[in-house]
């Protein structure tokens, strides 16, 4: 069957009984998301935003030891995985109005919000201008203000005159530690292909989000449940500025997880899913036993 809006339906009970994940595809604003959507409808909702140069899958393992403890929901961006592109270039206001229309369009009232890098931006962005939607915030590896307009500028630049795969290597660096990147090799590439696959026009047009956007404000605002969470070797958000943002949120609370760089749910994560249902249990946002 089909909605109204031309978007198909899915039937979370079909989902539910197999045991398995509906993954399907939404319209909102114009572009058509890629969703995955998990879990039983009556538990709390907890949704997933991910990084730059990244789709949903960088969240498989910490889901994976999440089900069973909340609806899950994870989506590419647009310009990211299988999402459209839309029209680069970015504005926060774009990304944020996606999530907004994705939680509407899934009858979603109140969610914890767990983003990383441009993620939780993109959450902290929700909660700025659809405080409705959310019940917490789990921000990972991000801050108020990520970078400064000549890092931006540059990659952009890069990126646009010769690829993504041109600037992989820097990035891979910072987002793995050492003892992935030598020890593990294929892993390494199959993340690399993920990043250079991603559309080069959706990774300049949303750098160009994170350039224009300062949260400092907006973070200092903040009443919901928040965790801060960021890799040890985080190498593009370090953990000196994840502490900084988590200082701005009034009673946020900060761990540094060991082992990881700037995607500690693909390093460390069992780490995650324990800090995730920790956190959430203890602010009263989900119930259950630990894993």
């Amino acid at each position: 069957m089909w909605n109204k809006d031309g978007t198909k339906e899915t039937s979370r009970q079909t989902a539910e009984e197999r045991g398995g994940t509906a993954m399907h595809f939404m319209a909102v604003n114009g572009v058509t998301l890629h969703v995955s959507d998990s879990g039983p409808s009556d538990k709390p909702v907890l949704v997933f935003s991910n990084s730059l140069g990244t789709d949903f899958r960088i969240w498989d393992e910490v889901a994976e030891r999440l089900q069973g403890h909340f609806r899950l929901v994870c989506y590419d961006k647009r310009g990211h995985g299988l999402s459209d592109l839309g029209t680069p270039p970015y504005v926060m206001d774009d990304h944020v109005g996606d999530l907004a229309a994705l939680l509407d369009a899934l009858a979603i009232e109140r969610a914890v919000i767990c983003g990383l890098s441009v993620g939780g931006l993109i959450a902290q962005g929700l909660y700025a201008s659809r405080p409705d939607l959310v019940r917490g915030l789990v921000l990972c590896d991000t801050a108020h203000k990520i970078g400064n307009d000549d890092l931006w500028n540059d990659r952009i630049a890069a990126v646009e005159a010769q690829g993504i795969a041109a600037i992989a290597e820097g990035i891979l660096e910072r987002w793995f530690t050492l003892a992935l990147r030598s020890g593990d090799p294929v892993a390494l590439a199959g993340w690399r292909n993920m990043l250079t696959r991603t559309p080069a026009a959706g990774y300049a047009g949303t750098s160009a989000a994170i350039r224009d956007t300062d949260f400092t404000a907006a973070a200092a605002a903040i009443t919901v449940p928040t965790l801060c969470l960021v890799g040890e070797e985080d190498g593009a958000t370090p953990p000196a500025l994840v502490q900084e943002l988590a200082a701005l949120i009034p009673g946020a609370r900060c761990e540094v997880i060991a082992g990881a760089g700037h995607l500690p749910c693909i390093e460390q994560p069992g780490v995650v899913a324990e800090l995730i249902l920790d956190f959430t249990r203890g602010a009263g946002l989900a119930g259950g036993n630990a894993l």
